[in-house]
């Protein structure tokens, strides 16, 4: 079993499958994180995002997903940056002998800068975790984080945590380019996952194409809109 996992990982063929699959994960995970960061966007000092972290951070299925989020995004990042070393050694030895999918001839300039896009990506979430999911896990009660009451129960002011960030420029430009760049990989990535597990149909690719550039557009202009919103109201 171990030799047959070892087998997938390393060839080129499992590599993809796994970048694919793991990647579609992310996708997912993203349209729910933005459902629950619009609560921020509420006029009510905090209490319906606080209610939702406070959801978040107790539900065992949550808790779950969330380990498999972390998971994925070690595992996307890793896979990655094993295709482009590969895919770099071999541009190198051939001359660009390599072989060009139909979303590398769709979109080239994204698919040259993907890996540019994963390293930015990286370091917004490791500089996100940090920030946020760090202080909020391991934050000492009464300094980093505050206990606020929210219909009897004690649950972290996770709202102010935020508000903190959200209140601070350079913070909220690096946010929004962020965004930019996720919003670039996301532009090549969705299509490009469908692709690679052959989830193609003439009746239906051209659908979940329109779909894909749509969410690359929505989603991070989502997530980009909320600091944007609570800093023009709060600062």
């Amino acid at each position: 079993m171990n030799n047959w996992f070892l087998g997938f990982f390393t060839s080129s063929i499992g590599r993809k499958l796994l970048m694919a699959l793991s990647g579609l994960f992310l996708i997912l995970f993203l349209a729910i994180h933005l459902a629950g960061n619009l609560q921020l966007l509420q006029n009510d000092g905090g209490v319906a995002f606080n209610k939702y972290s406070a959801f978040m951070g107790h539900n065992p299925f949550i808790q779950l997903v969330s380990k498999g989020n972390f998971a994925f995004i070690i595992l996307h990042a890793v896979v990655g940056l094993m295709l482009w070393v590969k895919n770099k050694t071999a541009r190198g030895a051939q001359g660009y002998a390599v072989v060009k999918t139909r979303a590398t001839q769709t979109n080239p300039t994204f698919a040259k800068f993907m890996w540019l896009y994963g390293i930015i990506m990286l370091v917004f979430i490791i500089i996100h975790l940090v920030q946020f999911w760090a202080v909020m896990k391991f934050g000492e009660v009464g300094t980093a984080v505050q206990l606020v009451d929210i219909e009897g129960e004690q649950v972290r002011d996770l709202y102010s945590l935020v508000g903190a960030a959200f209140t601070n420029l350079g913070f909220v430009v690096f946010y929004v380019m962020s965004m930019v760049v996720i919003a670039f990989h996301l532009w090549h990535g969705f299509q490009s996952a469908f692709q690679t597990l052959g989830w193609n149909h003439p009746k239906y690719t051209p659908i979940i194409q329109v779909l894909g550039k749509a969410y690359s557009v929505l989603v991070p202009l989502g997530f980009a809109v909320i600091p944007i919103v609570f800093y023009l109201l709060h600062s």
